[in-house]
């Protein structure tokens, strides 16, 4: 009996689940992604997945689409420090090419009239910038099946492996925890310039940063893996119905919810351009596990979630697109 009333009390103690996403008003000309590390390469896997529905991509240490091909000897070598050799950005587009064709990936066509950054640290000793040069080749590759594709690539900034912030962060060369780095950078901003085509004055965030409940959102209640919950800033604008974009963004390894709480999402740099551009932030978190082994929170760019991680079967591109729908960005 004292055992019974125990487990009740805990239970009866445990935090409420968090709200679902709020339900926006979203100018589906305006849904975009962006990544870190981990999340550059989720970040280009969603943009082919779904560019029939996005307008572009930014992605901060990554590399290109299909680098690893399954294979984790790959993701040590090519795809992080290209050794023995560089990615190969023709093959690579011709895998997109074939996916295309078979519905794993968005039409070509989708690709048109977006915008792509690919920006790279010239300290960064974990991801070779050759690496990054190919994440922006796969695109040239396509160039010519997407008409009005805007590239650029940006390798000359003087930061580490991190996500460069103004002034959040560890040392902007050296990196580690919490990976963001103090560089007097403002690469939020840039690229929230660069995927809205315009710039603006950023005073500071004057929206709501809110939790919301992530497994609301499995697909088929399948476990993605994710953290339970996940993060959307939301200007006052569009809270009060206007009508907005979003960007998803993807931390990298190690800057989880399990790690870090809210403070990527705090200080990473987006929300106080978000009001700017008018436009809602979607933090995804990841989660760390050893089953499948994950245990940096590492978005999956590898398939640690199965053979279908970087097409629209994937697991957490469902799980992705299951979540856009309810806050107003349908990707399917």
């Amino acid at each position: 009996m004292a055992l019974a009333a125990t487990v009740f009390l805990l239970a009866g103690c445990a935090a409420p689940a968090a709200p679902p996403l709020p339900r926006l008003a979203i100018d589906p000309d305006r849904v975009a992604v962006a990544g870190v590390s981990s999340g550059a390469y989720m970040a280009t896997q969603v943009h082919f997945a779904y560019s029939d529905k996005l307008s572009g991509a930014v992605l901060v240490a990554g590399g290109p689409y299909g680098c690893v091909q399954g294979q984790l000897e790959r993701a040590l070598g090519p795809c992080l420090q290209a050794q023995p050799a560089a990615p190969d950005p023709a093959a690579l587009a011709a895998t997109v090419r074939e996916r295309a064709a078979s519905g794993e990936l968005a039409p070509l066509a989708g690709l048109a009239g977006d915008g792509v950054l690919v920006m790279h640290g010239r300290h960064d000793a974990t991801v070779a910038a050759d690496v990054s040069r190919a994440a922006l080749a796969v695109y040239e590759q396509l160039a010519g099946e997407a008409p009005a594709l805007r590239l650029r690539f940006d390798g000359e900034g003087d930061f580490g492996h991190v996500m460069p912030t103004l002034a959040a962060g560890a040392d902007c060369r050296a990196g580690g925890a919490p990976h963001l780095g103090a560089c007097g950078i403002d690469a939020a901003g840039q690229a929230l310039d660069w995927l809205s085509g315009g710039r603006g004055t950023a005073t500071g965030p004057t929206g709501e940063l809110r939790r919301f409940d992530q497994r609301a959102y499995w697909p088929d209640g399948e476990d993605p893996p994710l953290a339970d919950e996940g993060f959307v800033y939301v200007p006052k604008a569009c809270a009060d119905g206007g009508r907005c974009g979003a960007v998803v963004v993807f931390h990298g390894c190690e800057q989880d919810i399990g790690r870090l709480g809210d403070r990527f999402a705090r200080e990473a740099g987006f929300n106080r351009w978000a009001d700017v551009h008018r436009v809602a932030v979607l933090y995804p978190q990841a989660r760390s596990t050893y089953l499948p082994l994950n245990p940096k929170a590492c978005w999956d760019w590898w398939g640690y979630t199965g053979p279908d991680y970087d097409t629209r079967r994937g697991a957490q591109l469902r799980w992705l697109a299951s979540a856009m729908a309810a806050l107003g960005a349908p990707l399917e």
